[in-house]
């Protein structure tokens, strides 16, 4: 906080002691080196800011305070610094993910699931789902923005000593102190009541998340059998000259993978013993650190990502088609169930896709010649009235079964 805060409680201008915390005047390394005597830097930083103020100040600096007062006002500090980039990182990526989805709306490819064809799906419902997370991960750190709160609780979080100096009600005190920083004044001193750190530990997990959800995605469609998409600027191969690595999306999946772990210690750190810990919150500064580089990370990432997407929609619409036409066949069930009854539908298409597999044919053609031979044999079958509403045709484009994707998508796009 060095240069940041100026010492509120000294009396006189305040313009000499700002002049003296500039943190030109410091020596960080020897600041680093001399911590490790007492546990943190604020103890070395405070001897040297006494001398600099000097005389008459000197007595005033961190009068009533205590080392965890300054660590974790700082920490929230840095913290409001870093969590603004990292939002306009994921306004970029939303913008380029609400394009995407508008462009993309009707665009059809294969929806996967565990690992296999399922039925169609829109591009544009996926991006909308991506920007979905993006938006989610928004709603997240801004709240945890906004409550990033000061801390100041003296030595056992009573606040005595600046009774012990002269002030009638300290209990004012830690919101003039927020006031100055620009940071939410707490409701209690929170040395071990570690809700603020938790809960930015759960936003920038889950922002790691979110965007890690987009990444592996992206990677599986980047692939070289599957190629529905592919990133702009794509990375090279030291070794083989064809490569073109979806970089972004593995920087991004690396992050998703790690920040688990770095808020789990952070969780971890809310178990703080009595009034001041020892250790548990000197765990949170490491992970804290990494956790914010990686979300940070991962949002600029995202952002560049998703800006430059390529999208191949003849390629995912080349891929309906590799299943056979077997990518429609829940909608051949549940139009063919009341027309045949339930338990002979799914035999028909249970047989007929096996055969689709064996003879490399078609779905729509070979239930069009069963059904041709069906009804011929069965002529009370056929006169049944519910055939006319049945078109071949329209039953096996899988373009044509994308059921409510576009819908869901304009209404995901009215999400600010």
């Amino acid at each position: 906080m060095v240069g940041r805060v100026r010492c509120v409680y000294a009396p006189g201008p305040g313009g000499a002691r700002a002049g003296a915390a500039h943190p030109g005047r410091f020596d960080l390394a020897s600041l680093a080196e001399r911590a490790r005597g007492g546990g943190n830097p604020v103890i070395p930083l405070v001897a040297d800011l006494t001398r600099a103020v000097g005389e008459p100040y000197g007595p005033f600096v961190h009068r009533g305070a205590t080392s965890q007062d300054i660590m974790d006002t700082a920490l929230m500090l840095v913290v409001h610094r870093v969590l603004g980039p990292l939002l306009d990182d994921l306004e970029r990526a939303q913008r380029a993910l609400s394009g995407l989805a508008a462009e993309h709306r009707d665009t059809v490819l294969p929806g996967r699931t565990l690992t296999q064809h399922a039925v169609p799906t829109t591009f544009g419902l996926k991006a909308a789902g991506w920007r979905s997370l993006v938006l989610d991960a928004r709603d997240r750190v801004t709240a945890v923005r906004a409550s990033l709160p000061a801390q100041l609780g003296g030595a056992a979080g009573t606040l005595a000593a600046f009774t012990a100096y002269g002030a009638a009600d300290p209990t004012g005190l830690p919101a003039l102190y927020a006031r100055e920083l620009g940071l939410r004044p707490p409701a209690l001193p929170w040395h071990t009541l570690r809700t603020p750190v938790a809960d930015l530990a759960g936003a920038l997990a889950f922002t790691a998340a979110a965007l890690g959800k987009l990444a592996a995605d992206v990677l599986t469609y980047s692939r070289t059998e599957i190629a529905e998409v592919s990133e702009a600027g794509a990375g090279g191969s030291s070794a083989m000259p064809h490569k073109a690595n979806p970089v972004r999306s593995t920087l991004i999946a690396a992050a998703a993978r790690r920040a688990p772990q770095l808020a789990a210690t952070l969780y971890g750190s809310l178990v703080a013993e009595d009034e001041r810990p020892a250790g548990a919150w000197h765990a949170e500064w490491e992970p804290l650190r990494e956790l914010l580089r990686l979300a940070g990370g991962a949002a600029r990432d995202a952002a560049e990502l998703t800006g430059g997407l390529r999208v191949h929609a003849d390629v995912m619409r080349e891929h309906l088609g590799l299943t056979h036409g077997l990518i429609v066949s829940e909608r051949l069930s549940a139009e063919l169930a009341p027309l045949l009854g339930r338990g002979r539908a799914k035999e028909l298409l249970t047989g007929l896709a096996r055969r689709a597999y064996a003879e490399g044919r078609d779905l729509g053609t070979l239930l069009g010649e069963t059904l041709d031979e069906l009804l011929s044999g069965e002529p009370e079958l056929a006169e049944r009235p519910e055939w006319r509403r049945f078109d071949l045709a329209t039953a096996t484009d899988p373009v044509r079964y994308t059921g409510s994707a576009g819908l869901l998508t304009d209404r995901a796009l009215e999400r600010p």
